[in-house]
């Protein structure tokens, strides 16, 4: 088949390096968010996908909106036969859907109808999902509500943060998107609507979903701080600032702390939670450069009975 790939950042390059590889089809075409500013110097930068879509000679369509009459004018030239999407960013409009005679088929990182959303891996280690994986879809009007052509499992490691698990999920999707494009080409795949049942959303998570509530299990504080990292970041605060949290463990056999209490040793720093301690491991104060939570806690000058501020 001819295709149009969509996407943006970094996690839809090895789909699209999945597609350039395969013998039995054609990018044409890459469609990808405008160039954005980046960096101290707020330089604008091309997405990872135009970077390597440059790379591979290919053909790069940047609109500022999807139903901008040229972009449309030039899909409608490439005539497209399907258009493959993992991560592109922007809404797509009923008149670009309807270009392609095989329609746009998303790769979502979930097993739908589970964590439909903008941030599904985030939510799944968030709420301490063993298995997801990802889908791939036609895409409809709704929210990654379309029928599913195929999917593939991946079990959530204890240690797992959300870019660990993208990470995986992001080149075993790849093949599962290119096994996608060959079943739709074969007219040996047929999409099967989603189930009624199983429905959850995946909201963007936000900087304030992402502070630590100390009173909640160390469970809940262990999985808030793997989901949020790296992005958006889990943070607490002390002395007024904030503290990014990027590793902690869990400490259950420290049960004498209560929520936000430190206990700082030689080279050990833990908090109380709702349950028992957890430690930190790696932190980052504002303004400053990731370190050891012992490091930093020597730094602090951290006074016996100090606490994490509420």
């Amino acid at each position: 088949m001819k295709l149009v790939f969509a996407g943006t950042p970094e996690v839809a390059v090895p789909a699209l390096d999945a597609l350039i590889a395969s013998d039995r089809h054609e990018v044409a075409a890459v469609v990808t968010r405008p160039d954005a500013p980046a960096g101290r110097g707020r330089r604008l930068v091309a997405s990872p996908v135009a970077e390597r879509a440059e790379e591979a000679g290919i053909e790069v369509l940047k609109p500022v909106r999807p139903r901008d009459e040229d972009f449309l004018a030039r899909l409608r030239e490439i005539a497209p036969d399907c258009c493959p999407v993992v991560a592109y960013g922007a809404l797509l409009p009923r008149v670009a859907l309807d270009v392609p005679a095989r329609g746009w088929v998303n790769l979502h990182f979930s097993l739908l109808p589970a964590w439909r959303g903008a941030a599904p891996v985030q939510h799944a280690v968030m709420a301490g999902d063993e298995i997801t994986g990802a889908s791939t879809f036609l895409i409809e009007e709704g929210l990654d509500s379309g029928p599913v052509y195929g999917t593939v499992t991946e079990r959530v490691r204890p240690t797992d943060t959300s870019g660990d698990l993208l990470t995986r999920l992001a080149f075993a999707g790849g093949g599962l998107l290119a096994a996608t494009m060959d079943g739709i080409a074969d007219g040996a795949l047929q999409a099967v609507p989603q189930p009624a049942d199983g429905v959850s959303l995946a909201p963007k998570i936000t900087v304030e979903d992402a502070r630590v509530d100390w009173s909640a299990p160390a469970l809940r504080v262990d999985r808030v701080v793997r989901g949020c990292t790296p992005a958006p970041g889990a943070w607490t605060v002390f002395r007024g600032e904030r503290l990014k949290l990027i590793q902690v463990a869990l400490a259950p056999d420290r049960t004498d702390l209560a929520p936000r209490d430190l206990a700082v040793g030689k080279n050990s720093v833990h908090v109380g939670s709702g349950s028992h301690a957890v430690q930190l491991l790696w932190v980052q104060a504002q303004g400053k450069k990731p370190m050891r939570a012992a490091d930093w806690a020597r730094g602090a000058r951290i006074a016996a009975g100090e606490r994490l501020d509420a």
